[in-house]
């Protein structure tokens, strides 16, 4: 089987399947894992693919994702090969994903053994008859734009602990200073990804919000489907008890 990944989160579940030999093309933003990303065919960024590139390499499956990558594209890809677009929105999403790309790649044993560890994962590090903490999470700045209820990160903040004040919202809203001002969140979370968070953006938001605590996340903790979480549950339990301490 000669396969493609059209998105670094599940370019990292294909690698941990075991599925080496058959990955033939990744993006330029799948960073996981390192050896991949040095050595495997580079076909675009997730929503500039190489289209031709990728006709060229002849694969027999493609993966990509509906948020991820640009539809026109893939449209013209899916006439050609065959492909499986995911949807993850939740936790649960990500279970059934990788319960899906075992049974497509035929690596279904391994697959059940990462969501046993997935879902250990998942108890862990939730949080449990504890008050919720009213949350902003910041994904970029100018403008500045959060998380809507229908997303992965929102799922993932409630695991932890938040409650997403735009979780009546839908995908990824622009809010304004004022709207952050007036939200009187308890926390800010600067997300490390897409737009690089610093110290320094800290500081502007303290102005505008003095009273909430903000605090620089890890991006790939939130957002990343995929096998990243159980990599990430020692920085989700020290996070979760340094809110909830």
């Amino acid at each position: 089987m000669r396969i493609i990944s059209t998105v670094p989160s599940q370019t990292e579940l294909l690698f941990d399947l075991g599925l080496d030999e058959a990955v033939i093309g990744i993006t330029k933003f799948c960073i996981h894992p390192k050896e991949w990303f040095k050595s495997k065919e580079k076909i675009g960024g997730t929503k500039t693919l190489n289209v031709q590139k990728i006709i060229d390499l002849k694969p027999d499956l493609i993966i990509g994702n509906k948020e991820e990558n640009s539809k026109d594209q893939i449209q013209v890809l899916q006439k050609q090969f065959q492909t499986h677009i995911t949807d993850i929105k939740t936790v649960e999403d990500n279970i059934q994903l990788i319960h899906k790309i075992g049974d497509l790649t035929g690596t279904a044993n391994k697959a059940k053994d990462i969501i046993i560890q997935l879902e250990n994962t998942i108890f862990n590090i939730a949080v449990k008859n504890k008050e919720r903490k009213k949350a902003i999470y910041l994904i970029w700045k100018n403008p500045y734009m959060t998380v809507g209820g229908d997303t992965f990160i929102n799922s993932m903040m409630e695991k932890c602990g938040f409650e997403n004040i735009y979780k009546s919202l839908l995908r990824y809203p622009e809010i304004k200073l004022e709207d952050i001002e007036a939200a009187s969140a308890d926390y800010i979370l600067l997300s490390s990804e897409p737009f690089p968070f610093r110290e320094k953006h800290v500081d502007e938001l303290k102005r505008i919000s003095p009273n909430s605590k903000i605090i620089l996340v890890d991006g790939e903790a939130f957002s990343w489907y995929g096998t990243r979480i159980i990599k990430k549950e020692a920085y989700l339990k020290n996070l979760i008890e340094t809110i909830h301490s």
